[in-house]
């Protein structure tokens, strides 16, 4: 059974899981799937400003950070029990097309020419780590949710709104990849 575990799902079915998610959450407590209000909650709780967006019942969304922790908890144990010791293998096409951008090291599937402690004092590096997580944050704040929440919950439940995001974060995606970063990654 570990062994099944450990191999990657395919699409038919971590897809319904991941989508069973939002019926069960709204059968089991009328709750709301979306990851990213959870540091809103966070914020709410821990640092007690007189901040009109943190003052509200945090503790009526208790139900979030738990499952936000358990997403966590999650992660921690399949990283310990279900890691695959063999290196996570990159597309040869993939790697040479990176190569052409200085980037060669990987841990992971992570670039460590542009995600570690030593490229963050670099220009591309602090553009890409820092530029690009002020980016992230505010877009999650200004669509209102992120992707998850918008992509999963929001179309399943046939909001407009959420099919607006999810097509604008599809198209900043393919902005991003095919013209912005070539651009980041020859500085």
């Amino acid at each position: 059974m570990i062994e099944y575990l450990k191999q990657p799902w395919a699409w038919y079915i971590a897809g319904p899981l991941i989508g069973l998610t939002v019926p069960a959450l709204m059968i089991l407590g009328n709750k709301s799937f979306g990851i990213s209000s959870s540091l809103r909650h966070i914020c709410a709780s821990c640092v007690p400003a007189n901040i009109l967006f943190f003052k509200y019942d945090w503790k009526k969304e208790i139900w979030n950070l738990l499952f936000v922790f358990g997403i966590f908890l999650g992660g921690a144990l399949a990283v310990s029990l279900l890691a695959n010791p063999n290196p996570v293998e990159v597309s040869p096409k993939l790697a040479q097309d990176l190569a052409g951008y200085g980037i060669t090291h990987f841990n992971n599937l992570v670039p460590q020419d542009i995600m570690s402690w030593q490229s963050l004092f670099t220009l591309r590096g602090f553009i890409m780590m820092v530029g690009g997580g002020f980016l992230v944050g505010f877009g999650t704040r200004y669509a209102g949710g992120c992707t998850s929440g918008h992509a999963i919950m929001g179309l399943s439940n046939l909001q407009l709104p959420s099919l607006i995001a999810t097509i604008s974060f599809m198209m900043g995606g393919f902005i991003m990849a095919n013209l912005i970063l070539p651009f980041i990654l020859s500085l």
